[in-house]
C-alpha cells in the first residue's frame, strides 16, 4: 500500500493544484486551532508546533496560522471545531483510526460511517492496537546527498534516544516519543537535513499486509477518506 504511505500524502499535499489549495489551508488551519487549545506557544506545545510546521511546508500564509492560534487560544471568536475519532475494520481485518476536525459531528459521523459500510467495513474498536508517537520522515535523497549511510545516521538516532526507526522504499521513518519530536527533528535539521515530515501520529503496534487483491479497494476507499471535508487524517495497522 505504498502509494498510500503517508510519504504519498505528504508530496501529494505539496503538490496542490490552486483549487484544493483553499480546502487543504482550511483543514490545516483546524488542526492548528485544535492543537492551540493546549496553549498557544509553539515552543512549549509540541502538538501546536508540529502543526504549525505543517502548515508552513504547505505554504500556508502567515495571517492564516496566526488566526487559527488564535482561534484556538480564545482571543479570536470562530465557529467551535471538535477533534472526533473514529475506529473501523475493514476485510480482511485492516484497522482504521480516522481523524475527524469538524463543527458538525452528526455529519461528519455519518459520511465516515458510510465509507466504511459501502467498502465492506463497519465502526469497531481499534484502538487498543494504536499508540501516539512523534513520527520524522527524512527521504533518501537528503541522506545521500549528505554522504550519510544508513548505519551511521541509524547509531546517531539511538544516542538520541529515540524509539525506533524504519527503512522504507522512500527514506527512513523515526519514531519517537511525543516530548522529544522537536529535539529530534531539530538535531537532523542540524546535520543539514531536509525533514519530509515531522508531526504525532497514531501507529499501530501490529502490522498487517493488505492482499493483493484488496488493494485497489483499498486504495479507493482510502481516496474517499482524503476527499472527505472533515477528515483530517487518517492511520492503519497497514504495512
Amino acid at each position: 500500500m505504498s502509494g498510500h504511505s503517508k510519504w504519498a500524502t505528504t508530496h501529494r499535499q505539496k503538490e496542490l493544484v490552486d483549487a484544493k489549495r483553499g480546502a487543504i489551508f482550511t483543514k490545516l488551519a483546524n488542526v492548528i486551532t485544535i492543537a492551540a487549545r493546549k496553549g498557544g506557544d509553539p515552543n512549549s506545545n509540541p502538538s501546536l508546533r508540529a502543526a504549525v510546521d505543517k502548515g508552513r511546508a504547505a505554504n500556508m500564509p502567515k495571517d492564516n496560522i496566526e488566526r487559527a492560534i488564535k482561534k484556538g487560544t480564545g482571543e479570536l471568536a470562530g465557529a467551535q471545531v471538535e477533534e472526533l475519532l473514529y475506529e473501523g475494520i475493514l476485510p480482511p481485518g485492516i484497522q482504521v483510526i480516522v481523524k475527524c476536525l469538524t463543527d458538525n459531528k452528526n455529519r461528519s459521523g455519518s459520511s465516515v460511517r458510510h465509507l466504511f459500510t459501502k467498502n465492506g467495513g463497519a465502526f469497531g474498536a481499534v484502538a487498543w492496537n494504536f499508540s501516539q508517537m512523534g513520527v520524522i520522515r527524512i527521504p533518501n535523497e537528503e541522506i545521500k546527498a549528505k554522504h550519510l549511510s544508513n548505519e551511521d545516521l541509524e547509531l546517531e538516532l539511538i544516542d538520541q534516544g529515540v524509539e525506533d526507526f524504519q527503512k522504507e522504499e522512500e527514506g527512513i521513518s523515526v519514531y519517537t516519543e511525543i516530548k522529544d519530536l522537536q529535539k529530534i527533528k531539530e538535531f537532523l535539521e542540524a546535520k543539514g537535513l531536509k525533514i519530509e515530515q515531522a508531526e504525532i501520529e497514531s501507529v499501530s503496534k501490529e502490522k498487517i499486509k493488505a492482499p493483493e487483491e484488496d488493494k485497489e479497494k483499498l486504495e479507493k476507499f482510502f481516496d474517499e477518506l482524503e476527499d472527505n471535508e472533515d477528515v483530517n487524517d487518517y492511520y492503519t495497522n497497514l504495512i
